[in-house]
C-alpha cells in the first residue's frame, strides 16, 4: 500500500469499514422500503373497500414480507440453493402484491366513465422492476469479503489497469510513429522519384546535344585532318570534384585521322599499343594465327604503319605482318590498306608513291 492510500484511509477510516456491495445492497434496499411503502398505499386504497379494518395487516404484512424476502436473498450470498428458495418466494409475493392494483387499474377502464390514479399506474411497474434489479444486480455483486481482501483485490485491479493503460499508451504512440514514418517516407520518395527525373532530363539533353556535336565533329573530321593538339586538351581540375553520378557514356563518333596519338589522345612521342587503339575503335585486339574482321585488318595496318615515324611502307608493314603470324588474304591487306591510305590528308608525292607501290604489289607474281 503506497503512502498517499494509508494517509487517506486513516482520514477516511469509514471507508475501509464500507465496501462498495454494501453500498449498492443500500442503496438498493432504500428503493425497495420505497417502493414498499408505494404498495402499501396503493393497496389499502384498493382493498379498504372491500375488507375494512383486515386491509391495514393484510397490505403490511404482504409488502413487509416482499421487503425480507429480497434481503434474505442478498444474505444468502454464494449459496446457492438457500438464494433459490427465497428467489422463488420473491417472485411470488411480488406477483401477488404487483397484481393488486393492476387488478383494481383493470375494473376501473372497464367502467365507462371511470378515472384512474397514476400511482395504481407506477406501482405494478415499480414492484416488477425492482425485483428484477434484485435479479440481476446480486449475482454480479459476488460474495462479501473483508476488508484486507477488498484491499488486495482493488491492488491488483489497479495494477491491471496500470498495465492495460500503459500498453494502451504505447500502441497509441507506436501508430503515430508508424503514420508519421509513412508520411515522411513518402515525402522522401516523392523527392528522390522528382531527383531522378530531373537527372534524366538533364542527362537527355546533354546526350542529344553531345550527339550532334559529335556528329558535326565527324563531318568536320571527314572533310579535314583534326590536329593532333586538339585532342590533346586536358579537362581542368576542379579541386577534386566529382559528380554524384556518372555520366551516360557516349560512344565517340570520330573518324580516325593519321596519327595514332590524335585517336588516343596521348601525348606526342607516346607509342599506342595495339589492345589501345583496338579499344579506342570499340573492337577485340587481333590475335595472330586467328581471323579477323575487316575493321580488326585495319586497325592492325593502322598500327603498323602509324607505330614508326615517319610511316612504314605497304612493304614493311606487310614483312611485320607476316613475322607475327597474323591471318589475312593478300587482297584483303591490300583492300584495307588502301582504304587506309586513302584517309590521310593529300601529301603530294607521298601519297602518290603509296598507291603506286601497292598497285605494284598486286601486279607483282604471288
Amino acid at each position: 500500500m503506497s503512502k498517499r492510500q494509508k494517509e487517506w484511509q486513516e482520514r477516511t477510516p469509514w471507508r475501509s469499514q464500507v465496501s462498495p456491495r454494501s453500498l449498492v445492497l443500500g442503496v438498493l434496499g432504500a428503493v425497495t422500503v420505497g417502493v414498499a411503502v408505494l404498495s402499501m398505499a396503493v393497496s389499502y386504497n384498493v382493498l379498504v373497500p372491500p375488507f375494512g379494518g383486515w386491509a391495514v395487516p393484510t397490505v403490511v404484512a404482504l409488502d413487509a414480507l416482499w421487503v425480507v424476502v429480497q434481503a434474505t436473498e442478498a444474505l444468502a450470498g454464494s449459496n446457492r440453493s438457500r438464494a433459490r428458495r427465497v428467489q422463488y418466494a420473491g417472485i411470488g409475493l411480488t406477483a401477488v402484491i404487483a397484481a393488486i392494483p393492476t387488478v383494481d387499474l383493470a375494473l376501473t377502464l372497464s367502467r365507462a366513465g371511470g378515472g384512474f390514479d397514476l400511482a395504481v399506474v407506477l406501482t405494478p411497474v415499480a414492484i416488477v422492476a425492482t425485483k428484477g434489479a434484485w435479479w440481476i444486480v446480486l449475482p454480479a455483486l459476488g460474495r462479501r469479503t473483508s476488508a484486507g481482501t477488498r484491499e488486495a483485490i482493488a491492488t491488483k485491479r489497479q495494477d491491471v489497469a496500470d498495465r492495460l493503460e500503459v500498453m494502451e499508451a504505447d500502441a497509441a504512440h507506436r501508430i503515430e510513429l508508424l503514420r508519421v514514418a509513412q508520411d515522411l517516407q513518402q515525402r522522401v520518395t516523392e523527392a528522390e522519384t522528382e531527383f531522378r527525373l530531373a537527372a534524366l532530363t538533364s542527362q537527355q539533353a546533354m546526350t542529344a546535344q553531345l550527339h550532334a556535336k559529335a556528329q558535326t565533329t565527324a563531318k568536320t573530321i571527314a572533310e579535314k585532318a583534326l590536329p593532333a593538339l586538339v585532342a590533346q586538351i586536358e579537362l581542368p581540375d576542379l579541386d577534386g570534384w566529382e559528380p554524384s553520378a556518372p555520366a551516360l557514356p557516349v560512344t565517340p563518333a570520330v573518324t580516325p585521322v593519321t596519327q595514332v596519338s590524335a585517336l588516343t589522345g596521348a601525348r606526342p612521342g607516346t607509342p599506342v599499343t595495339l589492345p589501345e587503339l583496338a579499344a579506342v575503335t570499340g573492337v577485340a585486339p587481333p590475335v595472330p594465327d586467328e581471323p579477323m574482321d575487316d575493321t580488326q585488318l585495319e586497325v592492325l595496318l593502322r598500327h603498323l604503319r602509324y607505330s614508326d615515324d615517319p610511316p612504314r611502307s605497304y612493304r614493311k608493314a606487310r614483312a611485320m605482318f607476316r613475322a607475327a603470324r597474323f591471318v589475312a588474304s593478300e587482297e584483303r591487306a591490300r583492300r584495307v590498306w588502301s582504304a587506309l591510305v586513302a584517309k590521310e590528308p593529300a601529301t603530294g608525292a607521298g601519297g602518290q608513291e603509296e598507291t603506286d607501290e601497292v598497285e605494284e604489289e598486286a601486279d607483282a607474281p604471288a
